[in-house]
């Protein structure tokens, strides 16, 4: 099994390889199998890219905004035309599911291209009423951006960082995790085959010290990071000493609230979502399920009923519903994370057992594993735990369980269900998070902003809102009658 690259970099519009730069390697999280060697990106390599991304952005600055647009959704078509090879790959790359990376991987990314593609011509500033003069402003591109990525959903995150930057005229040197190196790549490919001038999207690999590289770099005017709350932290400052806007994705620690009067079934559908997909590595999961006293019994049976028919097994087999965490070092914590929960008296509702997985890494898998008699004040309910592990807690009221909900320096994302449509827009309004979903879970269009609040991060990506962090504005003052001077 390989997916081996032509070369680690893309910069300039074509594969870069600098043998000098610290070897690593990308393996397939079902097997421990290396499917990868790469290099880290040397200095020489960031030069490079950051000299030319300069130069594409000029370029791609003076383009008719519709141009741009067009290059972007072109981009989008590819990514749609390779959808089932990116698939597999990422599937190779991070273990999760085939049936899964079909349709939240390359395709989600594609939908960013193709939003801020017709999105491209549209923006503009606005002119203001003034008495005396004609004031407007102007929305004007950053120039060379800085993306680093996360491995749960590469080039996904590789899309919604791309897609609003390069529509604003910025261009971008993007770093991905070095856990999953390979399908940012294929982005690059994809945005030079649809037209995008060499050097306007460059990918540089390597561990946290090139993205700090990247990110305190003079040509750096903004830096954009999906990652975990201490290195959104350091980046961050690095950011503010350089004063150059920052765009932070991280981590949560989400409620997920289950009122007595919600369907049933979509309750427990929200739950498993919000949980169990991906293994359970999604920044936005509601790990913190309450749910009121009048449904509990009922929430539980059904939700071990449901949990008990997950399909554990191969990535690559369409039949599979859940495969292997991004590695069997970081399945060690989260197995250490539930026996923490137990040594806390958290009640274990699922069995630690695993199906039979013939030719596959047993130490890369975690079972579904169901928390009850969580209480706030265990780590179960307190650390972003990154698998497939699901806390029920008890309430009683309404207000009981937002305070509850909210006592968290986390704020990325919440979910309730309730049929009662007046305490749904009262409790959304009440939960301090970046993202809220009333009956369903862990839905992310592309048209509606996207991020967090309190330690969840700054910023928002996707929908308009993007068009925001990644332009400036300029205001323009135009005087229409003489100068009245004292002077």
């Amino acid at each position: 099994m390989t997916a081996q690259p032509i070369a680690s970099h893309f910069v300039d519009g074509r594969y870069v390889e600098d043998e000098t730069g610290a070897e690593f390697v990308s393996r397939h999280p079902a097997t421990g199998e290396v499917i990868a060697h790469l290099h880290a990106a040397t200095q020489a390599v960031i030069e490079a890219a950051f000299d030319c991304a300069a130069r594409a952005q000029k370029e791609w600055a003076a383009c008719a905004p519709a141009e741009r647009g067009r290059v972007l959704r072109e981009a989008a078509r590819i990514l749609r035309r390779d959808n089932q090879a990116l698939s597999e790959l990422e599937t190779l790359d991070t273990g999760k599911p085939i049936q899964e990376t079909l349709v939240a991987d390359a395709a989600s990314g594609a939908e960013a291209l193709e939003y801020f593609g017709g999105i491209a011509a549209g923006i503009a500033g606005e002119t203001i009423p003034v008495p005396g003069a004609h004031v407007y402003t102007l929305r004007e591109p950053l120039g060379v951006c800085v993306g680093i990525g996360a491995w749960n959903y590469p080039i996904q995150v590789a899309c919604w960082k791309a897609a609003p930057a390069l529509a604003c005229g910025n261009a971008m040197v993007f770093k991905p995790s070095e856990v999953t190196p390979l399908t940012t790549l294929k982005l690059a490919e994809a945005l030079v085959e649809a037209g995008a001038p060499p050097g306007l999207f460059n990918v540089v690999q390597g561990m946290g010290e090139v993205g700090a590289a990247l990110a305190a770099h003079p040509a750096c005017a903004k830096v954009s990071l999906t990652g975990s709350v201490p290195t959104g932290a350091r980046v961050a400052a690095q950011a503010g000493a350089r004063l150059i806007p920052a765009t932070m994705e991280l981590g949560g620690k989400s409620p997920l609230i289950v009122f007595d009067d919600a369907d049933l079934e979509d309750a427990v559908g929200g739950a498993l979502l919000g949980n169990f997909y991906s293994a359970g590595q999604v920044c936005t999961n509601g790990t913190r399920v309450f749910v009121q006293s009048g449904i509990r019994d009922a929430f539980m049976t059904r939700l071990l009923e449901r949990t008990a028919a997950i399909r554990i097994g191969d990535p690559t087999d369409p039949d599979t519903h859940m495969g292997p965490l991004i590695s069997a070092e970081h399945a060690g914590r989260v197995r250490a994370a539930i026996e923490a929960g137990e040594a806390e008296g958290a009640s274990r509702l699922t069995q630690d057992a695993l199906p039979d997985l013939p030719g596959l890494d047993s130490a890369a898998f975690v079972p579904p594993t169901i928390f009850g008699g969580v209480t706030d004040d265990m780590s179960l309910a307190r650390e972003e735990i990154f698998g497939p592990v699901l806390s029920l807690l008890d309430f009683e009221t309404e207000s009981e369980v937002i305070a509850r909900a909210n006592g968290t320096p986390f704020g990325l994302a919440a979910g309730l269900f309730t049929r009662d449509v007046t305490r749904a827009h009262r409790v959304a309004a009440a939960l301090d998070a970046g993202v809220c979903w009333i009956n369903c879970y862990n839905l992310t269009p592309v048209e509606a902003p996207f991020g967090g609040v309190k330690a969840s991060g700054m910023g928002r990506e996707n929908s308009k809102a993007a068009v925001e962090f990644y332009t400036r504005l300029k205001t323009v003052n135009l005087g229409l009658v003489p100068v009245d001077s004292p002077y």
